[in-house]
């Protein structure tokens, strides 16, 4: 399965970059695009493994949920 780049704004738009098949070259495209992106810009970068692209935007889509640290 392919690792798929993509461009996410503020308004969650997506918009793919490419697809790479290798973890290495994704990664190493995903760090390339955050350290080049102009200080104070909304944008983020993410990579994501899926089947196919339409999986990877339904996947990006979807809200996370928060992060639980430890107990309570």
């Amino acid at each position: 399965m392919p690792y798929f780049v993509y461009k996410i704004t503020p308004n969650l738009v997506l918009t793919h970059i490419e697809t790479q098949e290798r973890y290495q070259a994704a990664r190493t495209t995903v760090r390339k695009l955050r350290a080049e992106r102009a200080e104070g810009e909304d944008i983020d970068y993410r990579m994501i493994f899926a089947k196919h692209q339409l999986e990877a935007e339904k996947l990006l889509s979807r809200p996370r949920d928060n992060r639980v640290i430890g107990e309570d």
